[in-house]
């Protein structure tokens, strides 16, 4: 328990010191991995717990960088009002979406989040009234808290991490909680579960609608990060990106998240110094991934562990 503790505080201590002696790219990348690691959070509860892949992560991250972007810049309100807008209609469109479509399962059901991407990516470049299509939407202001304006990566860094480390909370106390219990069942077996009266449409929704909250967050903080938003930002593509986290680093793991977003924010920084070849190599290092390490990093780290342990136990003897 001891040595645990030590652990934690030696990794608080890095954490808060990181920033001062990185350079300003790196510290970049740090703030980036903090808004992937809220997005992916809510795609590992789906994933890990539930069983259910989603491909429309983007779909509410970017409404959340629109809110945001909208509400600031077009409208002149607090930077909060965009963050309570993105949320809101966020989880409002995953509890509207999510009643019909999470009767699917398996294939089907990846599909369908795959096409409510799809439609929202297109939506995003067509409402160019509303997002500015391809030109975007600029000038989105840093954010300001009571007069202390977040204005350098550095300074940016503290507050995405704290809001990431309070939704790594929630998302923890919810898979200890019953409701986490019910889920496991649900994804392990559904039909013993709905045997045990276990309501599994409610519970799919509820999940749907916390895993929007937080892509909506990520949105909103990347907004306020890039003063700049346009289409190509939510694609496709980018709901695939945030499904590599948790399957990367661990669907069942928090830390495996974080584990996740810093390879997705990292990887590709480091080989893009190779040239040309850069998105060979990384598209390798995923395959090379998900082969060796089917439980992700996390899963590895664990069971690196579970070796360890006899040994170690030999040696106190």
């Amino acid at each position: 328990m001891t040595s645990r503790l030590l652990w934690i505080v030696a990794a608080l201590v890095i954490w808060a010191a990181l920033p001062f002696f990185v350079p300003r790219n790196i510290a970049d990348l740090l703030v980036f991995t903090g808004i992937y690691t809220i997005a992916g959070l809510g795609i590992g509860l789906l994933l890990g717990h539930c069983g259910i892949v989603n491909l429309a992560q983007a779909t509410f991250y970017g409404l959340g960088a629109y809110s945001s972007a909208y509400c600031t810049v077009m409208l002149g309100l607090p930077s909060i009002a965009g963050f309570v807008v993105g949320a809101v209609i966020s989880m409002a469109l995953a509890y509207l979406i999510g009643r019909p479509i999470l009767r699917l399962t398996g294939y089907f059901l990846a599909l369908a989040t795959l096409a409510l991407g799809a439609i929202a990516s297109a939506l995003f470049f067509e409402w160019d009234w509303l997002t500015g299509g391809t030109l975007g939407i600029g000038g989105i202001p840093k954010l300001d808290l009571f007069g202390f304006v977040l204005d350098r990566p550095s300074r940016y860094y503290f507050f995405v991490w704290i809001v990431a480390f309070t939704c790594m909370a929630v998302a923890h106390n919810l898979v200890g909680s019953r409701t986490g219990l019910m889920l496991r069942s649900m994804r392990d077996s559904s039909t013993a579960a709905a045997s045990l009266s276990v309501d599994l449409q409610a519970l799919r929704t509820q999940v749907f609608v916390v895993c929007a909250l937080f892509g909506s967050l990520a949105g909103s903080l990347f907004a306020h990060h890039a003063s700049f938003v346009s289409t190509q930002s939510f694609t496709v593509d980018r709901s695939i990106s945030f499904l590599l986290i948790p399957v990367i680093g661990g669907a069942t793991s928090i830390p495996g998240i974080v584990a996740g977003a810093l390879f997705v924010t990292f990887l590709p920084e480091l080989l893009s110094k190779l040239g040309d070849i850069h998105q060979i190599l990384f598209g390798l290092a995923l395959v090379g991934v998900v082969v060796l390490l089917p439980d992700g990093l996390m899963g590895a780290y664990g069971r690196l562990q579970r070796r360890l342990a006899p040994r170690r136990s030999g040696h106190d003897h």
